[in-house]
């Protein structure tokens, strides 16, 4: 499994807003993309959990 990259995902999401935005863009692509970046929010979602709950487990145990 390939290790989770932050800065990669929001880069691909500032791809998928370009795509959106660019009229030339149809609307089936569209919905592929939307589910696309519904996908890699969560995925960011879950990485900025984790590293929240490491903080604060490290602030614990200062």
């Amino acid at each position: 499994m390939k290790k989770f990259d932050y800065l990669e995902t929001l880069s691909r999401l500032e791809q998928i807003a370009a795509k959106v935005e660019d009229p030339a863009t149809g609307l089936p692509e569209i919905e592929g993309y939307l589910k696309e970046s519904s996908e890699l929010v969560e995925a960011c979602r879950k990485y900025l959990r984790s590293l929240r709950e490491g903080w604060e487990k490290a602030e614990e145990s200062l």
